[in-house]
């Protein structure tokens, strides 16, 4: 059996961990990852979100998008805003898999036309991407760095996505904090411990977190596993269990950029993709019931972070008026 009777000290009587957690061992693990291309690429959101009767659309990085799939099912994207007079295509007809558009009927698909050029778009089973050039100012990749990944046919995963005035600096350097789990998010993690950190002029392989914790699931019972973070790209953080229960599944953070809000400050969505992985038998006698699994596992992702993104704001809020001590 996973489970272990947790002996948890009272919240204010755990060994505190602001020493380990450095404020600059955390600046420089956060400068590393930006210096990581991404080829401009941004998820835009998770792959079930965009059906093939309806179009998606989303503000990424300032720039406004819309995504469709063809009726073969591949995931196609373009700019958001029609070329004969700016109508909203995220709030197009589909038809034969082209967008018609809902003002004048211009059809427009996946080979573009006069004024309107389709973004270089993937799907890789878990999350949507669009490739944004004109705003990524790196050099373009093929395809996204995406996240090794346990066998998708073999795993359940679910995309849970949370907004905040923040910039994805913001929600990155939260996730480069392991130490503040036990503290911050009592409900679900117990006895965490950060086994090894990395330092300044660590390889790229030997740039990870490793934790030790126990995922609550009641007052005094938990599963302890091991854990590791590391960041692959700019704005993604993964998370990947090494040891005991669910070892191989992953749990990546993206942060993707949005619009301004009204007030000119900035937004970034945090999409979570949890995928969950188990060798057990029972495991794989229930993913025909992934379908009730995965309104669980949106619903813890996102308890854990109506928490941490009011950290990431006020992060940013520290940061943009020269007051944050780190």
């Amino acid at each position: 059996m996973p489970l272990r009777r947790l002996r948890v000290p009272d919240w204010a009587r755990q060994e505190g961990t602001w020493r380990a957690a450095r404020p600059s061992l955390i600046a420089a693990a956060l400068k590393r990852a930006q210096a990581r291309p991404s080829g401009n690429w941004f998820v835009l959101a998770g792959s079930r979100e965009i059906g093939r009767n309806r179009p998606f659309s989303r503000t990424v990085a300032g720039t406004e998008v819309v995504a469709w799939r063809t009726e073969d099912g591949a995931l196609h994207a373009g700019p958001g805003a029609c070329p004969h007079l700016g109508a909203p295509l995220g709030q197009a007809a589909l038809d034969c898999g082209q967008l018609v558009c809902r003002w004048h009927g211009l059809r427009l698909d996946e080979r573009g036309g006069p004024w309107w050029t389709p973004f270089p778009a993937r799907d890789d089973g878990v999350l949507a991407w669009v490739r944004l050039d004109d705003v990524g100012g790196e050099h373009p990749l093929e395809r996204p760095v995406v996240p090794r990944r346990p066998p998708l046919r073999d795993s359940v995963s679910e995309v849970a996505t949370a907004t905040g005035v923040c910039e994805p600096e913001d929600v990155v350097a939260n996730r480069l904090d392991p130490w503040h789990g036990s503290w911050f998010h009592p409900y679900s993690f117990a006895n965490l411990g950060v086994r090894r950190a990395p330092e300044s002029g660590s390889s790229e392989e030997e740039d990870f977190f490793e934790v030790v914790v126990s995922f609550r699931l009641s007052r005094r019972i938990g599963v302890p596993v091991t854990a590791t973070f590391h960041c692959p790209e700019p704005r993604t953080v993964v998370m990947r269990i090494v040891e005991g229960e669910g070892t191989g599944s992953v749990v990546e953070t993206h942060a993707t950029p949005l619009e301004n809000d009204s007030s000119g400050r900035p937004r970034t969505a945090v999409i979570e993709a949890t995928v969950a992985y188990s060798q057990r038998p029972g495991f794989r006698m229930a993913l025909p019931a992934a379908g009730v699994l995965r309104p669980l596992m949106r619903r813890v992702a996102l308890r854990l972070w109506s928490d941490d993104l009011a950290y990431a704001e006020r992060r940013y809020e520290l940061r943009s008026t020269g007051r944050f001590p780190g």
